[in-house]
């Protein structure tokens, strides 16, 4: 009896096509069970954790009183749930919220530019506010990652609570090390 037949059959009774099938399929399963991959993501090989603030800027909120966002929690002590680019963070606590001024720039009769405060308006709904965000963040070699994203000067972060959802951008990081 000859080992391989006309067919492609071991011994006449296997396919070694079949078998070759069976034998991948038997290694990707040993593989992945006695062999599994390191634990935790790329973002996370020698990284630590520290304590971060941002700071942040929101330019132009329409709102009509923003008290209606100060009895609801988003307040210095209060927290605010953050998203960064469509993925959820969770919350973080919020250091202090302050309203800017809104200025306007007036030509003087000498040729000169004075920065003045805006006139009060009645329908001027729109509000700037510079906010301070404090939490963890893990620190890698490519920066401060919060969540599962990478936290830098110049990109939007939306905060969502009860009565509020708004971008704003970051103009500061600073990490407190211990």
């Amino acid at each position: 009896m000859a080992i391989l037949d006309s067919k492609g059959r071991l011994f006449g009774k296997i396919n070694i096509l079949d078998l070759g099938a069976a034998l991948v399929i038997v290694l990707v399963i040993l593989g992945i069970f006695i062999f599994p991959g390191g634990s935790g993501s790329v973002a996370q090989v020698g990284s630590k954790i520290v304590p971060i603030e941002v700071d942040l800027i929101v330019r132009g909120l329409n709102i009509l009183d923003t008290q209606q966002l100060y009895t609801q929690g988003f307040t210095k002590g209060g927290k605010t749930n953050v998203i960064i680019r469509n993925q959820p963070h969770g919350q973080i606590d919020i250091k202090s919220v302050e309203e800017l001024p809104r200025n306007v720039l007036v030509p003087q009769p000498d040729g000169s530019i004075k920065e003045l405060p805006e006139p009060n308006r009645a329908n001027n709904f729109s509000k700037d506010l510079r906010l301070t965000l404090a939490g963890k963040a893990k620190i890698t070699d490519q920066g401060p990652v919060l969540g599962n994203s990478k936290v830098k000067i110049g990109m939007p972060i939306e905060l969502d609570g009860f009565n509020y959802n708004f971008n704003a951008t970051v103009i500061d990081l600073r990490l407190l090390e211990k």
